[in-house]
């Protein structure tokens, strides 16, 4: 009984599939690779090598590979090969850290402070912040760029009671959440985070040097203070082609 349902079990070949599914498949896996810099000096193989590792024809390797090439996370040169044209770097999901800790092995962050002041929130903030209607808010908005390459447009809503001394502080070198730990004596305990895929309006693609219209992750994140108050509201513009999000998720027994 068990041989004959194996023998029942379709196999998948690439004469049965289209080949632009079979691409999109290795572009996945390709793409894994160069993220995790799997390919030394950032060259990749040769395009009959790439075929029998993923054990498909030429063209689907190169169909792959102009995926990746319009991504803009390759280069294809005559004469030359393939080669990584951009570095995409890891932004953990499973602990909650400031840019600049995040990425400090890959390089200096630094921040350009665009507006600060106070406002009277929207009422939407305000309900987010779980302070009354009409009271003003710290707000600041900042370009973030790692190694001099433009990262993020990160828009900040902070309580008053830990915004208004981060007017005295560094803000060009320091993540706003180390400042925050050292004003308010305690650190921060959780965030409610939400990510989804935007494209740059006009403005936003200016202030980061990224096409209109491209690709961006857009993170929204609500940090607590370990005793469970919110202060910081944050929106995150971060460009799709620089950045990968990472994370590590367990399933508890019972769950399915």
């Amino acid at each position: 009984m068990e041989a004959s349902r194996a023998r029942d079990v379709p196999v998948l070949t690439d004469a049965a599939r289209r080949r632009a599914d079979r691409a999109r498949q290795i572009a996945d896996l390709l793409r894994r690779q160069i993220t995790h810099r799997h390919y030394d000096g950032g060259h990749l193989p040769l395009e009959a090598a790439l075929a029998r590792e993923f054990g498909t024809s030429r063209n689907t390797i190169r169909e792959a590979l102009d995926l990746l090439r319009e991504e803009g996370l390759i280069d294809r040169c005559p004469g030359v090969g393939t080669r990584v044209a951009a570095e995409k770097y890891p932004h953990g999901l499973h602990r909650l850290l400031g840019l600049a800790e995040t990425l400090r092995e890959h390089g200096e962050v630094t921040n350009e402070v665009r507006t600060m002041g106070l406002i009277r929130p929207p009422a939407a903030v305000s309900a987010r912040l779980e302070i009354p209607g009409g009271e003003p808010v710290v707000y600041v908005e900042r370009v973030r760029r790692l190694n001099g390459v433009p990262l993020s447009l990160d828009l900040t809503y902070l309580v008053r009671e830990v915004g208004e001394p981060l007017f005295e502080a560094d803000l060009a070198h320091n993540d706003i959440f180390v400042l925050l730990e050292r004003i308010a004596g305690q650190p921060l305990g959780m965030a409610e985070l939400t990510v989804e895929a935007v494209n740059a309006d006009a403005h936003t693609a200016a202030v980061l040097d990224a096409a209109r219209g491209a690709a961006l992750l857009m993170v929204e994140r609500l940090a607590h203070l370990a005793d469970g108050r919110p202060v910081d509201l944050e929106f995150i513009r971060f460009r799709g082609d620089r950045l990968t999000m990472r994370g590590h998720l367990t399933r508890s027994a019972g769950e399915a």
